[in-house]
Protein backbone atom coordinates (compact mmCIF):
# COMPACT_ATOMS: atom_id res chain seq x y z
CA UNK A 1 0.00 0.00 0.00
CA UNK A 2 2.22 2.41 1.02
CA UNK A 3 4.54 1.72 -2.44
CA UNK A 4 1.40 2.35 -4.50
CA UNK A 5 1.28 5.78 -2.46
CA UNK A 6 4.58 6.41 -3.10
CA UNK A 7 4.38 5.65 -6.74
CA UNK A 8 1.84 7.74 -7.21
CA UNK A 9 2.78 10.72 -9.26
CA UNK A 10 3.06 13.72 -7.13
CA UNK A 11 0.88 16.77 -8.64
CA UNK A 12 3.03 19.17 -9.91
CA UNK A 13 2.23 23.35 -9.24
CA UNK A 14 1.27 24.84 -12.95
CA UNK A 15 3.04 28.41 -13.71
CA UNK A 16 0.99 30.04 -16.40
CA UNK A 17 2.61 33.03 -17.89
CA UNK A 18 0.28 35.34 -19.23
CA UNK A 19 1.22 37.70 -22.40
CA UNK A 20 0.40 41.10 -22.57
CA UNK A 21 -2.66 41.45 -24.50
CA UNK A 22 -4.01 38.14 -22.62
CA UNK A 23 -7.55 39.31 -21.01
CA UNK A 24 -6.05 37.41 -17.74
CA UNK A 25 -3.39 39.40 -17.84
CA UNK A 26 -5.28 42.80 -18.10
CA UNK A 27 -7.39 42.26 -15.89
CA UNK A 28 -5.37 42.39 -12.80
CA UNK A 29 -3.28 45.54 -14.56
CA UNK A 30 -4.52 48.92 -13.77
CA UNK A 31 -5.34 51.23 -16.34
CA UNK A 32 -1.71 53.84 -15.43
CA UNK A 33 -0.12 50.19 -15.90
CA UNK A 34 -1.53 49.06 -18.38
CA UNK A 35 -0.48 52.57 -20.31
CA UNK A 36 2.95 52.19 -18.76
CA UNK A 37 3.67 49.13 -20.02
CA UNK A 38 2.65 49.73 -23.52
CA UNK A 39 4.53 53.03 -23.49
CA UNK A 40 7.78 51.04 -22.33
CA UNK A 41 7.61 48.24 -24.97
CA UNK A 42 7.58 51.20 -27.88
CA UNK A 43 11.70 50.88 -27.97
CA UNK A 44 11.89 54.26 -29.71
CA UNK A 45 9.22 56.18 -27.63
CA UNK A 46 11.69 55.36 -24.01
CA UNK A 47 14.79 56.38 -26.78
CA UNK A 48 13.13 59.84 -26.69
CA UNK A 49 12.36 59.26 -22.86
CA UNK A 50 15.71 58.96 -21.98
CA UNK A 51 17.27 62.02 -24.32
CA UNK A 52 14.58 64.30 -22.37
CA UNK A 53 15.63 62.65 -19.22
CA UNK A 54 19.55 63.64 -20.35
CA UNK A 55 18.67 67.26 -21.65
CA UNK A 56 16.91 67.81 -18.13
CA UNK A 57 20.15 66.98 -16.49
CA UNK A 58 22.14 68.86 -18.88
CA UNK A 59 20.34 71.83 -18.55
CA UNK A 60 19.18 71.80 -14.56
CA UNK A 61 21.71 69.93 -12.50
CA UNK A 62 25.09 70.70 -15.38
CA UNK A 63 23.95 74.14 -14.34
CA UNK A 64 24.83 73.45 -10.61
CA UNK A 65 27.80 71.84 -11.31
CA UNK A 66 29.81 74.41 -13.51
CA UNK A 67 32.10 76.46 -11.74
CA UNK A 68 31.46 79.09 -14.04
CA UNK A 69 28.00 81.78 -14.70
CA UNK A 70 25.89 82.17 -17.65
CA UNK A 71 27.24 86.08 -17.76
CA UNK A 72 30.92 85.16 -16.83
CA UNK A 73 33.25 87.19 -18.98
CA UNK A 74 36.87 85.56 -20.18
CA UNK A 75 39.77 88.08 -21.04
CA UNK A 76 42.98 87.05 -22.88
CA UNK A 77 46.06 89.24 -23.42
CA UNK A 78 47.07 90.00 -27.14
CA UNK A 79 49.07 92.56 -28.57
CA UNK A 80 47.29 95.12 -30.34
CA UNK A 81 48.73 97.31 -33.04
CA UNK A 82 47.01 100.98 -33.26
CA UNK A 83 47.90 104.06 -35.07
CA UNK A 84 50.67 106.09 -33.20
CA UNK A 85 52.23 108.55 -34.69
CA UNK A 86 53.25 109.49 -38.53
CA UNK A 87 57.00 111.02 -38.97
CA UNK A 88 57.97 112.87 -41.99
CA UNK A 89 61.48 114.21 -43.04
CA UNK A 90 61.02 117.66 -43.82
CA UNK A 91 62.93 118.40 -47.14
CA UNK A 92 61.15 121.87 -48.21
CA UNK A 93 61.22 125.45 -46.69
CA UNK A 94 58.67 126.15 -43.79
CA UNK A 95 58.29 130.08 -43.23
CA UNK A 96 58.30 131.47 -40.04
CA UNK A 97 56.93 135.47 -40.37
CA UNK A 98 57.53 138.26 -37.73
CA UNK A 99 54.31 139.10 -36.16
CA UNK A 100 53.56 142.64 -37.51
CA UNK A 101 55.02 142.50 -41.22
CA UNK A 102 53.24 141.43 -44.10
CA UNK A 103 54.85 138.37 -45.21
CA UNK A 104 52.31 137.01 -47.33
CA UNK A 105 52.29 133.69 -49.20
CA UNK A 106 52.57 135.43 -52.01
CA UNK A 107 55.42 136.76 -50.46
CA UNK A 108 57.08 133.46 -49.35
CA UNK A 109 56.78 132.09 -53.34
CA UNK A 110 58.90 135.03 -54.76
CA UNK A 111 61.01 134.70 -51.90
CA UNK A 112 61.91 131.31 -52.74
CA UNK A 113 62.00 131.78 -56.42
CA UNK A 114 65.04 133.92 -56.42
CA UNK A 115 66.55 132.00 -53.30
CA UNK A 116 66.52 129.14 -55.90
CA UNK A 117 67.84 131.19 -58.73
CA UNK A 118 70.84 132.58 -55.82
CA UNK A 119 70.06 135.60 -56.24
CA UNK A 120 70.03 137.95 -53.14
CA UNK A 121 67.32 140.50 -53.33
CA UNK A 122 64.03 141.23 -55.80
CA UNK A 123 61.30 143.42 -56.05
CA UNK A 124 57.75 142.50 -55.65
CA UNK A 125 54.88 144.83 -55.83
CA UNK A 126 57.44 148.06 -55.52
CA UNK A 127 58.92 146.44 -52.63
CA UNK A 128 62.15 145.39 -52.50
CA UNK A 129 63.30 142.54 -50.77
CA UNK A 130 66.86 141.14 -49.23
CA UNK A 131 67.86 137.23 -48.71
CA UNK A 132 70.18 136.62 -46.65
CA UNK A 133 72.08 133.25 -47.25
CA UNK A 134 72.83 131.86 -44.32
CA UNK A 135 73.04 127.84 -45.31
CA UNK A 136 71.39 126.23 -48.01
CA UNK A 137 68.75 125.17 -45.60
CA UNK A 138 68.41 128.43 -44.17
CA UNK A 139 67.59 131.67 -44.95
CA UNK A 140 66.40 135.33 -43.90
CA UNK A 141 64.36 137.99 -45.72
CA UNK A 142 64.56 141.59 -44.81
CA UNK A 143 62.23 144.30 -46.04
CA UNK A 144 63.68 148.09 -45.80
CA UNK A 145 66.47 146.75 -43.05
CA UNK A 146 64.11 145.40 -41.32
CA UNK A 147 63.44 141.24 -40.51
CA UNK A 148 60.32 140.15 -41.85
CA UNK A 149 60.37 136.49 -42.32
CA UNK A 150 62.83 133.36 -41.95
CA UNK A 151 62.15 130.12 -44.00
CA UNK A 152 64.54 126.56 -42.35
CA UNK A 153 64.23 123.15 -43.61
CA UNK A 154 64.74 122.76 -39.78
CA UNK A 155 62.37 123.14 -36.91
CA UNK A 156 62.51 123.64 -33.54
CA UNK A 157 60.43 121.38 -31.37
CA UNK A 158 59.84 121.70 -27.55
CA UNK A 159 60.95 118.90 -25.47
CA UNK A 160 58.79 119.28 -22.75
CA UNK A 161 55.66 120.05 -24.72
CA UNK A 162 53.44 120.81 -27.22
CA UNK A 163 53.76 123.90 -27.30
CA UNK A 164 54.92 126.68 -30.14
CA UNK A 165 57.62 128.86 -29.96
CA UNK A 166 57.65 132.53 -30.48
CA UNK A 167 59.02 133.89 -33.75
CA UNK A 168 62.04 135.25 -31.33
CA UNK A 169 63.02 132.03 -29.69
CA UNK A 170 62.83 129.89 -33.19
CA UNK A 171 64.85 132.38 -35.02
CA UNK A 172 67.51 132.91 -32.15
CA UNK A 173 67.68 129.52 -32.16
CA UNK A 174 68.06 128.47 -35.51
CA UNK A 175 70.40 131.64 -36.13
CA UNK A 176 72.73 129.85 -33.23
CA UNK A 177 72.24 126.37 -35.18
CA UNK A 178 73.33 127.60 -38.73
CA UNK A 179 76.22 129.68 -36.95
CA UNK A 180 77.27 126.34 -34.63
CA UNK A 181 76.83 128.52 -31.73
CA UNK A 182 76.73 127.14 -28.17
CA UNK A 183 74.35 129.86 -26.99
CA UNK A 184 71.49 132.69 -27.76
CA UNK A 185 69.09 134.77 -25.93
CA UNK A 186 65.91 134.56 -26.66
CA UNK A 187 62.73 136.00 -24.05
CA UNK A 188 64.44 137.33 -22.33
CA UNK A 189 66.60 134.50 -21.07
CA UNK A 190 69.78 132.56 -22.44
CA UNK A 191 69.66 129.46 -23.74
CA UNK A 192 72.77 126.65 -24.54
CA UNK A 193 72.73 124.38 -27.55
CA UNK A 194 74.79 121.57 -28.10
CA UNK A 195 76.79 120.26 -31.41
CA UNK A 196 73.45 117.72 -32.06
CA UNK A 197 70.97 120.86 -31.75
CA UNK A 198 69.63 120.26 -28.49
CA UNK A 199 69.00 122.89 -26.52
CA UNK A 200 68.93 123.42 -22.43
CA UNK A 201 67.79 126.36 -19.98
CA UNK A 202 69.97 128.10 -17.45
CA UNK A 203 69.11 125.11 -14.77
CA UNK A 204 70.68 122.79 -17.39
CA UNK A 205 67.24 121.15 -18.09
CA UNK A 206 66.90 120.19 -22.18
CA UNK A 207 64.22 122.57 -23.08
CA UNK A 208 63.91 121.79 -27.24
CA UNK A 209 65.84 120.80 -29.98
CA UNK A 210 66.33 121.57 -33.47
CA UNK A 211 65.51 118.48 -36.17
CA UNK A 212 64.31 118.12 -39.76
CA UNK A 213 61.60 115.22 -39.02
CA UNK A 214 58.26 116.11 -38.35
CA UNK A 215 56.97 113.37 -35.35
CA UNK A 216 53.14 113.62 -35.07
CA UNK A 217 50.98 111.63 -32.55
CA UNK A 218 47.64 110.66 -34.50
CA UNK A 219 46.14 111.88 -30.51
CA UNK A 220 46.34 115.29 -29.81
CA UNK A 221 46.84 114.51 -26.21
CA UNK A 222 50.12 113.05 -27.11
CA UNK A 223 53.56 114.01 -26.52
CA UNK A 224 56.73 112.91 -27.61
CA UNK A 225 60.30 112.99 -25.55
CA UNK A 226 62.82 113.39 -27.14
CA UNK A 227 64.67 110.69 -26.12
CA UNK A 228 61.48 108.51 -27.97
CA UNK A 229 61.66 110.92 -30.80
CA UNK A 230 65.99 109.67 -31.27
CA UNK A 231 64.89 105.94 -30.58
CA UNK A 232 62.36 106.43 -33.33
CA UNK A 233 64.70 108.29 -35.76
CA UNK A 234 67.11 106.23 -35.35
CA UNK A 235 65.24 103.14 -36.59
CA UNK A 236 63.97 105.29 -39.42
CA UNK A 237 67.41 106.08 -40.54
CA UNK A 238 68.49 102.21 -40.38
CA UNK A 239 65.56 100.96 -41.80
CA UNK A 240 64.30 99.11 -39.81
CA UNK A 241 60.78 97.81 -39.76
CA UNK A 242 59.88 97.48 -35.89
CA UNK A 243 61.62 98.39 -32.30
CA UNK A 244 61.21 98.65 -28.63
CA UNK A 245 60.90 101.37 -25.94
CA UNK A 246 60.08 101.23 -22.49
CA UNK A 247 58.97 105.08 -21.14
CA UNK A 248 59.48 106.29 -18.01
CA UNK A 249 55.98 105.11 -16.97
CA UNK A 250 57.16 101.56 -17.53
CA UNK A 251 54.64 100.81 -20.06
CA UNK A 252 57.28 98.54 -22.63
CA UNK A 253 55.58 98.38 -26.38
CA UNK A 254 56.77 97.78 -29.78
CA UNK A 255 56.33 99.65 -32.09
CA UNK A 256 55.85 98.74 -36.39
CA UNK A 257 57.13 101.33 -39.24
CA UNK A 258 55.96 101.34 -42.55
CA UNK A 259 56.59 103.86 -45.14
CA UNK A 260 53.73 105.54 -47.32
CA UNK A 261 55.87 106.43 -50.44
CA UNK A 262 53.14 108.32 -51.53
CA UNK A 263 52.54 110.49 -48.87
CA UNK A 264 55.99 110.29 -47.73
CA UNK A 265 55.35 109.39 -44.50
CA UNK A 266 56.50 106.89 -42.33
CA UNK A 267 53.17 105.43 -40.30
CA UNK A 268 54.32 104.43 -36.80
CA UNK A 269 52.31 101.69 -34.71
CA UNK A 270 51.87 100.91 -31.30
CA UNK A 271 51.54 97.54 -30.32
CA UNK A 272 50.96 96.67 -26.32
CA UNK A 273 49.88 93.91 -24.86
CA UNK A 274 45.96 94.50 -23.95
CA UNK A 275 43.50 93.21 -22.07
CA UNK A 276 40.72 92.09 -24.49
CA UNK A 277 37.23 89.33 -24.12
CA UNK A 278 38.10 86.13 -24.69
CA UNK A 279 36.34 86.24 -27.75
CA UNK A 280 35.79 82.95 -30.41
CA UNK A 281 38.56 80.92 -28.17
CA UNK A 282 38.94 77.23 -29.37
CA UNK A 283 37.40 74.33 -27.27
CA UNK A 284 40.15 73.45 -24.85
CA UNK A 285 40.97 72.06 -21.10
CA UNK A 286 39.53 75.01 -19.55
CA UNK A 287 36.83 76.10 -22.08
CA UNK A 288 35.34 72.81 -23.48
CA UNK A 289 33.53 73.92 -25.97
CA UNK A 290 34.91 77.17 -26.45
CA UNK A 291 33.86 80.88 -25.90
CA UNK A 292 31.18 83.12 -27.43
CA UNK A 293 31.91 86.72 -29.00
CA UNK A 294 31.35 87.98 -25.23
CA UNK A 295 34.05 85.82 -24.07
CA UNK A 296 31.69 83.54 -21.63
CA UNK A 297 32.04 79.72 -21.78
CA UNK A 298 29.78 78.01 -24.44
CA UNK A 299 28.86 74.85 -22.74
CA UNK A 300 28.18 77.19 -19.63
CA UNK A 301 25.68 78.96 -21.67
CA UNK A 302 24.27 75.93 -23.24
CA UNK A 303 23.63 74.17 -19.95
CA UNK A 304 21.66 77.20 -19.18
CA UNK A 305 20.51 78.36 -22.28
CA UNK A 306 18.61 74.63 -22.06
CA UNK A 307 17.12 75.34 -18.81
CA UNK A 308 15.32 78.76 -20.27
CA UNK A 309 14.36 76.90 -23.09
CA UNK A 310 12.78 74.11 -21.31
CA UNK A 311 10.96 76.44 -18.57
CA UNK A 312 9.29 78.44 -21.14
CA UNK A 313 8.36 75.75 -23.04
CA UNK A 314 6.56 73.87 -19.81
CA UNK A 315 4.96 77.59 -18.62
CA UNK A 316 3.64 78.47 -22.03
CA UNK A 317 2.18 75.20 -22.26
CA UNK A 318 0.89 74.74 -18.58
CA UNK A 319 -0.82 78.54 -19.67
CA UNK A 320 -2.49 76.88 -23.11
CA UNK A 321 -3.77 74.05 -20.83
CA UNK A 322 -5.58 75.80 -18.29
CA UNK A 323 -6.99 77.94 -20.69
CA UNK A 324 -8.11 75.46 -22.90
CA UNK A 325 -9.48 73.01 -20.78
CA UNK A 326 -11.58 75.90 -19.24
CA UNK A 327 -12.94 77.57 -22.14
CA UNK A 328 -13.23 74.41 -23.90
CA UNK A 329 -14.92 72.15 -20.62
CA UNK A 330 -17.65 74.90 -20.28
CA UNK A 331 -17.86 75.33 -23.92
CA UNK A 332 -18.81 71.23 -24.12
CA UNK A 333 -20.81 70.87 -21.38
CA UNK A 334 -23.31 74.12 -21.90
CA UNK A 335 -23.60 74.37 -25.10
CA UNK A 336 -25.76 76.71 -26.80
CA UNK A 337 -25.21 80.47 -26.79
CA UNK A 338 -22.25 79.94 -24.55
CA UNK A 339 -20.86 77.26 -26.96
CA UNK A 340 -21.21 79.41 -30.10
CA UNK A 341 -19.55 82.65 -28.03
CA UNK A 342 -16.90 80.65 -27.01
CA UNK A 343 -16.30 79.14 -30.43
CA UNK A 344 -16.66 82.76 -32.03
CA UNK A 345 -13.61 83.92 -29.95
CA UNK A 346 -11.52 80.53 -30.93
CA UNK A 347 -12.04 81.64 -34.03
CA UNK A 348 -10.88 84.83 -33.76
CA UNK A 349 -8.01 83.79 -32.10
CA UNK A 350 -7.10 81.26 -35.38
CA UNK A 351 -7.34 84.22 -37.60
CA UNK A 352 -4.74 85.88 -35.67
CA UNK A 353 -1.04 85.63 -37.60
CA UNK A 354 0.68 84.55 -34.51
CA UNK A 355 4.18 85.20 -35.77
CA UNK A 356 3.78 88.39 -36.80
CA UNK A 357 2.25 89.67 -33.80
CA UNK A 358 4.78 88.00 -31.53
CA UNK A 359 7.61 89.88 -33.90
CA UNK A 360 5.19 93.03 -33.54
CA UNK A 361 4.92 93.06 -29.50
CA UNK A 362 8.59 91.81 -29.75
CA UNK A 363 9.64 95.01 -31.39
CA UNK A 364 7.74 96.85 -28.44
CA UNK A 365 9.49 95.61 -25.98
CA UNK A 366 12.69 96.25 -27.31
CA UNK A 367 11.51 99.69 -27.77
CA UNK A 368 10.54 99.89 -24.38
CA UNK A 369 13.75 98.88 -22.80
CA UNK A 370 12.37 96.22 -20.85
CA UNK A 371 14.34 94.10 -18.06
CA UNK A 372 15.51 90.93 -19.84
CA UNK A 373 13.36 89.10 -16.74
CA UNK A 374 10.34 91.12 -17.24
CA UNK A 375 10.78 90.61 -21.05
CA UNK A 376 10.83 86.54 -20.62
CA UNK A 377 7.74 86.55 -18.46
CA UNK A 378 6.36 88.49 -21.17
CA UNK A 379 7.37 86.12 -23.84
CA UNK A 380 5.48 83.25 -21.99
CA UNK A 381 2.42 85.23 -21.09
CA UNK A 382 2.07 86.08 -25.20
CA UNK A 383 2.77 82.46 -26.47
CA UNK A 384 0.22 81.06 -23.90
CA UNK A 385 -2.39 83.41 -24.50
CA UNK A 386 -2.01 82.92 -28.21
CA UNK A 387 -1.58 79.17 -28.32
CA UNK A 388 -4.73 77.71 -26.29
CA UNK A 389 -7.46 77.64 -29.23
CA UNK A 390 -6.50 74.26 -30.48
CA UNK A 391 -6.55 72.80 -26.93
CA UNK A 392 -10.24 74.42 -26.33
CA UNK A 393 -11.42 73.18 -29.36
CA UNK A 394 -9.97 69.31 -28.51
CA UNK A 395 -11.80 69.95 -24.92
CA UNK A 396 -14.97 70.42 -26.72
CA UNK A 397 -15.28 67.74 -29.18
CA UNK A 398 -14.49 65.29 -26.46
CA UNK A 399 -16.74 66.81 -23.89
CA UNK A 400 -19.65 66.41 -26.74
CA UNK A 401 -19.39 62.79 -26.94
CA UNK A 402 -19.03 62.35 -23.11
CA UNK A 403 -21.62 64.07 -21.74
CA UNK A 404 -24.51 61.87 -23.18
CA UNK A 405 -23.17 58.90 -21.61
CA UNK A 406 -24.53 56.57 -18.93
CA UNK A 407 -22.30 58.13 -16.03
CA UNK A 408 -22.87 61.58 -16.52
CA UNK A 409 -26.27 61.27 -16.32
CA UNK A 410 -25.75 59.59 -13.36
CA UNK A 411 -23.84 62.11 -12.08
CA UNK A 412 -26.52 64.83 -12.54
CA UNK A 413 -29.05 62.43 -10.52
CA UNK A 414 -27.14 62.22 -7.93
CA UNK A 415 -26.77 66.25 -7.43
CA UNK A 416 -23.45 66.57 -8.71
CA UNK A 417 -22.89 70.37 -9.00
CA UNK A 418 -21.86 71.37 -12.41
CA UNK A 419 -18.29 72.43 -11.99
CA UNK A 420 -17.48 68.79 -10.07
CA UNK A 421 -19.35 67.06 -13.38
CA UNK A 422 -16.73 69.06 -15.94
CA UNK A 423 -13.89 69.23 -13.96
CA UNK A 424 -14.11 65.96 -11.18
CA UNK A 425 -15.43 63.26 -14.41
CA UNK A 426 -15.48 64.82 -17.91
CA UNK A 427 -12.04 66.33 -17.52
CA UNK A 428 -10.33 63.25 -16.53
CA UNK A 429 -11.37 61.54 -19.95
CA UNK A 430 -9.97 64.12 -21.76
CA UNK A 431 -6.53 63.70 -20.27
CA UNK A 432 -5.05 60.97 -22.28
CA UNK A 433 -5.76 63.30 -25.25
CA UNK A 434 -4.47 66.48 -23.53
CA UNK A 435 -1.14 64.54 -22.29
CA UNK A 436 -0.07 63.71 -25.59
CA UNK A 437 -1.02 67.48 -27.13
CA UNK A 438 0.78 68.96 -24.39
CA UNK A 439 4.01 66.48 -24.88
CA UNK A 440 3.60 67.53 -29.18
CA UNK A 441 3.47 71.14 -28.14
CA UNK A 442 6.50 71.33 -25.98
CA UNK A 443 8.50 70.82 -29.03
CA UNK A 444 6.67 73.43 -31.12
CA UNK A 445 6.73 76.33 -28.38
CA UNK A 446 10.28 75.32 -27.77
CA UNK A 447 10.94 75.95 -31.84
CA UNK A 448 8.71 79.19 -31.65
CA UNK A 449 11.03 80.70 -28.85
CA UNK A 450 14.43 79.68 -30.77
CA UNK A 451 12.92 81.46 -33.53
CA UNK A 452 12.26 84.33 -31.87
CA UNK A 453 15.29 84.44 -29.67
CA UNK A 454 17.31 84.08 -33.14
CA UNK A 455 15.61 87.40 -34.74
CA UNK A 456 16.81 89.10 -31.33
CA UNK A 457 12.80 89.08 -29.95
CA UNK A 458 12.61 86.49 -27.59
CA UNK A 459 15.47 86.04 -24.81
CA UNK A 460 17.54 88.86 -24.37
CA UNK A 461 21.46 88.83 -23.05
CA UNK A 462 22.64 88.19 -20.23
CA UNK A 463 20.24 85.00 -20.16
CA UNK A 464 20.94 82.36 -22.43
CA UNK A 465 19.00 80.23 -24.62
CA UNK A 466 19.51 77.71 -27.57
CA UNK A 467 17.67 80.44 -29.60
CA UNK A 468 19.99 83.18 -29.09
CA UNK A 469 23.55 81.52 -29.11
CA UNK A 470 22.57 80.13 -32.33
CA UNK A 471 22.08 83.74 -33.55
CA UNK A 472 25.64 84.25 -33.58
CA UNK A 473 25.80 82.51 -37.01
CA UNK A 474 23.78 86.03 -38.54
CA UNK A 475 27.40 86.54 -39.00
CA UNK A 476 28.99 84.34 -41.91
CA UNK A 477 32.32 84.35 -41.06
CA UNK A 478 31.08 82.78 -37.46
CA UNK A 479 28.95 80.48 -39.37
CA UNK A 480 32.18 79.28 -41.40
CA UNK A 481 34.94 79.43 -39.02
CA UNK A 482 33.66 78.66 -35.81
CA UNK A 483 31.29 75.48 -35.19
CA UNK A 484 31.81 74.82 -32.02
CA UNK A 485 29.30 78.14 -31.73
CA UNK A 486 26.23 77.43 -33.67
CA UNK A 487 26.70 73.15 -33.59
CA UNK A 488 25.97 72.25 -30.41
CA UNK A 489 23.09 74.70 -29.86
CA UNK A 490 21.43 73.37 -33.09
CA UNK A 491 21.86 69.84 -32.21
CA UNK A 492 20.54 70.12 -28.14
CA UNK A 493 17.49 71.78 -29.84
CA UNK A 494 17.07 68.86 -32.57
CA UNK A 495 16.98 66.33 -30.17
CA UNK A 496 15.27 67.60 -27.44
CA UNK A 497 12.32 68.95 -29.51
CA UNK A 498 12.46 65.17 -31.58
CA UNK A 499 12.72 63.19 -28.12
CA UNK A 500 9.42 65.58 -27.40
CA UNK A 501 7.73 64.69 -30.86
CA UNK A 502 8.87 61.02 -30.20
CA UNK A 503 7.57 60.47 -26.29
CA UNK A 504 4.76 62.01 -27.64
CA UNK A 505 3.66 59.69 -30.32
CA UNK A 506 4.39 57.25 -27.95
CA UNK A 507 1.90 58.29 -25.57
CA UNK A 508 -0.71 58.59 -28.12
CA UNK A 509 -0.04 54.96 -29.00
CA UNK A 510 0.10 53.63 -25.46
CA UNK A 511 -3.20 55.06 -24.46
CA UNK A 512 -5.04 54.57 -28.01
CA UNK A 513 -6.55 50.78 -26.49
CA UNK A 514 -6.92 50.42 -30.25
CA UNK A 515 -3.58 50.07 -31.05
CA UNK A 516 -2.15 46.78 -32.27
CA UNK A 517 0.59 45.23 -29.98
Amino acid sequence: MDEKLNNTPKTEEKTENYSLNDDRRVKVLSPGALVAKRFFRNRLAVTGLIILFAMFIFSFVGGLVTPYKQDQKFYRTEGQAKDYAGVIYNDEFRYYAVDGNDFTGAVQAQTLLHFMRGENSFTYNAVKYKIDRVSDDYYTVTSADKLIGIASKFLVTSSISNDVFSFDFTYAALEAFANKSNKFNADGSEFKMDAEGIIFDNDGNEYAYVSKYIVKAIMNDVFFTRDFKNELISAIEAGEKSFKYSDDKGVNAEYILSFDAAKNITNVKQEIPTTVFDTYSSPSKKHWLGTDRNGMDMLTRLMYGGRVSLIIGFIVVIIETVLGVILGGISGYFGGWIDNLIMRIVDIFYCIPMMPIVIILGAAMDAANLDSKIRMLYLMLILGFLGWPGIARMVRGQILSLREQEFMTATEACGISVPRRIFKHLIPNVIPQLIVIMTMGLGNTIIMEATLSFLGLGVRFPFASWGNIINDVNDTFVLTNYWFIWIPAGVLLLATVLAFNIVGDGLRDAFDPKMKR
